[in-house]
């Protein structure tokens, strides 16, 4: 079983992205910073009181128009004012999303916010906005066992990444989600952009219930990225054994985040 992350960055490099899920070949492909305006195509245009930034009127759409052997799953965190290309305002949501290729049975999808609860925001907060993991339970027949996908885009803070209270309380809510889900014979993975720094007490809380960091200091920043600190994107499994491949992606380029590559 192939399993790959990346924040989408909204489809702002939309034409590499497309071009390269596909030829990517993977069966788990796990989405960040997707975004939703159901019968809207094109762009929009995203503000808060920090950044201006294109983004897809629905990238999910998009991305399963570019996927059409693959199962669809998309969770909304939070939603907010967009304008079209006419000027046109519209309402977007924002959110997670995992798609599953057709030959691979799923058997188990779950959902929790990890930071605050579903907002429909006025206007945009540049910070504390919430936060959801999508986990996501497929069979890997190849290996004869089950394997929950679970993925999330950590608490963005314009301060940086460093340990907050917020991140902490974020951690124990994905460890309690961990302990839930995990059966006794279950393999999991969890992956995304959680926005922390290698040195986080997160890894230590999910290190304690028996994962284990792949990504540690390397560098998951692409050259569409200009800020010095390129800690962000991360994929830890629960039994390294498990592991066939990983590879942080230098190439193709198809956002501001390095693509995670995992075969089981």
């Amino acid at each position: 079983m192939r399993i790959t992350s990346v924040n989408a960055w909204g489809g702002a490099l939309f034409d590499q992205l497309v071009a390269w899920l596909p030829e990517s070949k993977a069966d788990v492909v796990c989405l960040q910073e997707v975004t939703r305006t159901p019968g809207l195509p094109g762009w929009t245009r995203f503000e808060d009181a920090h950044r201006s930034l294109p983004q897809r009127a629905d990238l999910f759409d998009d991305v399963r128009a570019a996927l059409p052997d693959h199962q669809a799953i998309f969770v909304a965190s939070d939603s907010g004012p967009v304008r079209d290309d006419a000027g046109v305002g519209h309402r977007q949501d924002f959110g997670v999303a995992t798609l599953v290729a057709e030959h691979v049975p799923v058997v188990g999808v779950d959902s929790t916010f990890v930071h605050g609860e579903f907002t429909d925001h006025d206007e945009w907060a540049a910070d504390d906005r919430p936060r959801v993991a999508l986990a996501v339970r497929a069979v890997d027949r190849a290996a004869g066992r089950n394997v929950w996908v679970v993925q999330l885009h950590g608490l963005r803070d314009p301060a940086g990444k460093g340990d907050t209270p917020a991140r902490r309380q974020q951690a124990e809510r994905l460890v309690a989600l961990l302990r839930r889900l995990r059966g006794p014979k279950d393999l999991v993975v969890v992956c995304g952009d959680l926005n922390l720094l290698p040195s986080s007490e997160t890894f230590g809380m999910l290190a304690e219930i028996g994962f284990t960091d792949l990504v540690g200091e390397a560098d998951t920043r692409t050259s569409h990225y200009g800020k010095p600190v390129r800690h962000a994107s991360y994929l830890l499994v629960s039994d390294v054994a498990a592991i066939g491949r990983f590879e942080i992606m230098t190439e193709p380029e198809v956002s501001d985040h390095r693509a995670l590559l995992l075969d089981l």
